[in-house]
């Protein structure tokens, strides 16, 4: 009788525990008057931050020509050592699309990785990162994209193995890594290291790929931007913190030309996905990419 007590209040507490983690981490939606007060979209602020977003290299769909490069199709097999996602269509069709999205649900998903259906969404859409971008740079994105071609493709489900087909999980996730707080402190930073900051640490996400990851997929922020192992499992990705083997050797201009032409100061090119990253920095305005590599100059060596 008294271990079936005890096995009774393991199992009780067990209960408890769970029910307090689901409600801990419940996918999250932000306030709707920070939607409703973003006013009419700016559509040319839009579509720099779609370029400094660079959606076309994960949304359009795999090998589509330059003059196809809007039309967000979707499709993409981005694969991860948890399995193989599947960039989602969000062009403005209705159905296939987030063409019946609002505003506020758009909002959500960018800021903060919660589906139009209240669902956790997989941090393969860099979410953590987009946390930091502003409600009327979301907005403007969101303006924008609703000008962009319709496409009827239905992307592929994801390709994950248990446990990682379990959405549930992600709200553990984002307990870990989800916020709003700057990658780096950078203490006396003008005004051109701030914006370089937003940019890169924001819609730019370029953490994403250049900061090594922990066992479950969060960033080493530690180790911001010091490079680390190809996510798809092919190479590294580079350095490119202030440090000898990384930008050590650069001066702020060498980046800035870089982004624009993709010719390094050695005269190499740009090669593998930074090819596509690197087309989307070149339709930035110059103002830009000087703001990101004061930024790159400023930060930690690592």
């Amino acid at each position: 009788m008294a271990l079936r007590k005890i096995l009774g209040g393991v199992v009780a507490l067990g209960a408890i525990g769970v029910g307090a983690f689901v409600f801990l981490t419940a996918p999250e939606r932000l306030p709707a008057a920070e939607w409703a007060a973003a006013g009419e979209p700016d559509l040319a602020n839009g579509e720099r931050i779609f370029n400094a977003g660079g959606c076309v290299s994960c949304h359009a769909a795999p090998g589509a020509p330059d003059d196809q490069r809007l039309v967000l199709a979707g499709g993409l097999a981005l694969k991860s050592p948890f399995g193989t996602f599947h960039a989602p269509n969000i062009s403005p069709d209705e159905t296939a699309g987030i063409g019946a999205w609002t505003l506020a649900e758009f909002g959500d998903a960018m800021r903060r990785g919660t589906g139009r259906d209240g669902e956790h969404l997989y941090p393969s859409f860099p979410y953590a990162s987009y946390a930091r971008m502003t409600v009327k740079d979301v907005a403007d994105l969101y303006g924008y994209l609703k000008t962009l071609p319709k496409s009827a493709n239905v992307a592929p489900d994801h390709d994950l193995p248990f446990p990682f087909n379990i959405r549930l999980a992600l709200g553990g996730w984002k307990f870990l890594y989800l916020n709003e707080a700057p990658r780096v402190e950078l203490a006396n930073a003008d005004d051109v290291v701030r914006h370089g900051q937003y940019l890169v640490e924001g819609p730019g996400h370029c953490g994403e790929c250049h900061t090594p990851r922990d066992m479950l997929g969060g960033l080493r922020t530690g180790q911001w931007l010091a490079g680390g192992p190809n996510p798809e499992g092919e190479g590294r990705i580079p350095n490119i913190t202030p440090a000898e083997g990384g930008f050590g050797s650069w001066s702020a201009g060498d980046i800035v030309n870089y982004l624009e032409t993709g010719f390094t100061p050695d005269f190499d090119s740009v090669g593998g996905s930074m090819v596509s990253v690197q087309k989307n920095m070149a339709r930035l305005p110059k103002e830009d990419r000087e703001a990101i590599a004061a930024y790159l100059k400023a930060i930690p060596a690592r």
